[in-house]
C-alpha cells in the first residue's frame, strides 16, 4: 500500500496489528457451554473449558464456517487442511496453562483488505487469520481498578473457550489514523458477514506492535519497502488492552510520541509488552516481550486435522460494504459520502434499499442517512434498537413523498416524537395538527403577512431580496408551520410582483 509517513525528524513509524474477534456462535469453540453473557461469574463453564483432566475438545462447526466466511471476505487462501496447536504460557485466566490455537497452518493465509484514508484507497496485507479459544477475563478490584494498581484480581471463566479469530496484519501502517481506518472497515466487513456482534463487551480487542525506524534504513524512497533487517533490528513494543477504533488511535499516538521522544534523547526503546490505560491515556509497562520460541508450540493431540475441502465452496458470503458502496453510487446516483453513510452497517443499507425501492432514491437517502441516522446518533442509539419500527419510518417518508406533511415538520416534530414518545407517525400528525394547510388558507396567510408588514414589503420592493425570508416566516407562523416554505416563497413573490 502507499502509506503516509509519520515522521518526526528522520523517524518512520511502523505498526502491525493482531485483532482478536469473538465469533458469534451459540456455544463455545470446543464444548457445548453457552457464549451468552452471564451476570454470574463462572456460570457458563464445564470440564472442557475449565481444562480439567480427561476432558476432550470437539470443534464447533459454526466457528469454522465463520472463519471460512472471513477468509473469503479478505480474499485469503484457505487450505484444504489445517491443524490446531497448543500455545503454552501461564496466565490466571487460562486454566489449562495452554491455549488451543493455530500455529504454522492457519485456516486463512495471505489475505488483503482495502481501506480509505483521507480519500485515498490503500491495501493492507493480512498475513494470517486463525481460530483459537478466548481465555477467561480478569476483574481488577481496588486501587483505582488498573492492572498496575489493583488491590487484588478476580477471575471469571465464563469467557474461556469463546471462539476467537485472530487476524494478523503485515506491518503496513505508518500512522495511528491508518489503524483506525482499517479497524472501522474490518468491523463493517465482520458485521456484514453476520459473524460478529459489536455490541458485546470485549468482542473486538486489539494488540498493536509499534516500532520506530530511522528513515535511512528504508529501502529507497518508499516507506513501504522497509527491509526485514531493519524491522528485526528495531525494538518494538506490543500495546495490549485496546478495545475500540478510537482507543487504538489514541494508544498508538501516545506510544509513537513516547518512543520518538526516547530515541531523540538518546535512550533505548525497550522491547516489551505495555498496557493501554484508557482512563489515564497512557501506556504502562507490563512485562518483557515474549518471543515465538517462548510459547513452545506443539500440535494439539486431542484434535485431528481440520479439513474444509469441498464444504468451503458451499459457504456463501453476502455483498460486502465496499462493493455495496460502489453499487449505491452507480445504481442510485449517490455521492461517495452518502453511500458510505448508507452502508455503515448492513441493517442501514438494507433499510435504505427498502425505502429507495418505493420512493425517490435521493429522498430515501436524505431520510435514512441524514434525518434518521442523525437523530439516532444524537440519542446514541443503533438502528438495530428500532428494527421493529422501520415500517413506521417508511410511513413517515410516505407522508412527505405524498405531500401530506412538510419535510420540516416531519423531521423536527414527527420523527422526534416517534423516537422520544413511541407514537405512530399518523398519530403525531393528527394530534399535533401537522397536516399541510390548504392552498386557500395559505393564500389568505400570505395576504395578511403582506398587509401587516409594510416595512418588509418596502425593503423587498427596494431590492432587498432577503426581506422575503422574514415574510415567509410570518406566513409559517400563521399556518402553524404546516405550509411548505418553498410554496410560500413563490406565492409571496407572485403576490408582491403583482
Amino acid at each position: 500500500m502507499t502509506a503516509q509517513t509519520a515522521q518526526q525528524g528522520d523517524l518512520v513509524t511502523v505498526i502491525g496489528l493482531e485483532v482478536h474477534v469473538q465469533l458469534e456462535t451459540d456455544t463455545k469453540i470446543f464444548c457445548g457451554c453457552s457464549t451468552e453473557p452471564s451476570d454470574e461469574p463462572n456460570d457458563n463453564v464445564c470440564p472442557v473449558c475449565l481444562g480439567l483432566p480427561g476432558a476432550l475438545p470437539v470443534v464447533n462447526e459454526g466457528a469454522v464456517e465463520a472463519a471460512v466466511k472471513i477468509g473469503k471476505a479478505i480474499d485469503a487462501d484457505i487450505p484444504e487442511e489445517t491443524r490446531f496447536h497448543r500455545k503454552n504460557y501461564y496466565y490466571p485466566d487460562l486454566p489449562k496453562n495452554f491455549q488451543i490455537t493455530q500455529y504454522d497452518e492457519p485456516i486463512c493465509q495471505d489475505g488483503t483488505l482495502e481501506i480509505a484514508v483521507e480519500g485515498e484507497r490503500r491495501t493492507v496485507a493480512i498475513e494470517r487469520a486463525h481460530l483459537e479459544e478466548d481465555p477467561g477475563s480478569l476483574q481488577h478490584v481496588g486501587g483505582g481498578g488498573g492492572i498496575d494498581s489493583a488491590e487484588y484480581t478476580l477471575v471469571d471463566y465464563n469467557r474461556a473457550g469463546t471462539p476467537l479469530m485472530e487476524i494478523v496484519t503485515a506491518p503496513d501502517f505508518r500512522s495511528p489514523s491508518e489503524v483506525r481506518a482499517f479497524l472501522a472497515e474490518l468491523e463493517e466487513v465482520l458485521e456484514y458477514l453476520g459473524v460478529f456482534d459489536a455490541e458485546r463487551d470485549g468482542s473486538l480487542r486489539i494488540d498493536a506492535n509499534l516500532s520506530i525506524i530511522p528513515e535511512n534504513e528504508i529501502d529507497g524512497d518508499d516507506t513501504d519497502a522497509i527491509g526485514m533487517d531493519a524491522l528485526e533490528a528495531a525494538n518494538r513494543t506490543e500495546v495490549k488492552n485496546i478495545s475500540s477504533h478510537k482507543g487504538a488511535e489514541k494508544a498508538l499516538a501516545y506510544e509513537e510520541t513516547r518512543q520518538k521522544n526516547a530515541i531523540q534523547r538518546g535512550r533505548a526503546v525497550e522491547q516489551e509488552t505495555r498496557h493501554w490505560d484508557e482512563s489515564r491515556g497512557i501506556t504502562v509497562s507490563m512485562r518483557s516481550k515474549e518471543e515465538e520460541k517462548d510459547y513452545r508450540y506443539f500440535e494439539e493431540a486431542d484434535l485431528p486435522p481440520l479439513r474444509v475441502s469441498g464444504w468451503k465452496d458451499e459457504i456463501a458470503i453476502p455483498e460486502l460494504p465496499a462493493a455495496r458502496r460502489e453499487r449505491f453510487q452507480a445504481e442510485y446516483g449517490l455521492s461517495e459520502e452518502a453511500a458510505s453513510k448508507l452502508t455503515s452497517t448492513k441493517q442501514v443499507a438494507d433499510f435504505y434499499e427498502d425505502v429507495a425501492g418505493e420512493f425517490d432514491p435521493d429522498l430515501a437517502a436524505t431520510w435514512v442517512a441524514d434525518n434518521l441516522l442523525g437523530e439516532l446518533n444524537y440519542r446514541d442509539i443503533e438502528i438495530t434498537a428500532i428494527e421493529g419500527r422501520l415500517e413506521e419510518i417508511k410511513r413517515l417518508v410516505e407522508l412527505v413523498a405524498d405531500d401530506e406533511i412538510t419535510a420540516k415538520n416531519a423531521r423536527e416534530t414527527v420523527l422526534r416524537s416517534m423516537l422520544d414518545d413511541g407514537r405512530m407517525p399518523d398519530e403525531v400528525v393528527k394530534e399535533d395538527g401537522l397536516g399541510k394547510t390548504g392552498e386557500d388558507e395559505v393564500k389568505q396567510a400570505v395576504v395578511e403577512a403582506i398587509d401587516e408588514n409594510p416595512d418588509a414589503v418596502g425593503d423587498y420592493e427596494s431590492g432587498d431580496d432577503g426581506a422575503i425570508n422574514f415574510l415567509v416566516g410570518q406566513v409559517m407562523q400563521k399556518t402553524g408551520g404546516s405550509a411548505d416554505p418553498g410554496d410560500v416563497n413563490q406565492l409571496l413573490r407572485r403576490e408582491l410582483e403583482g
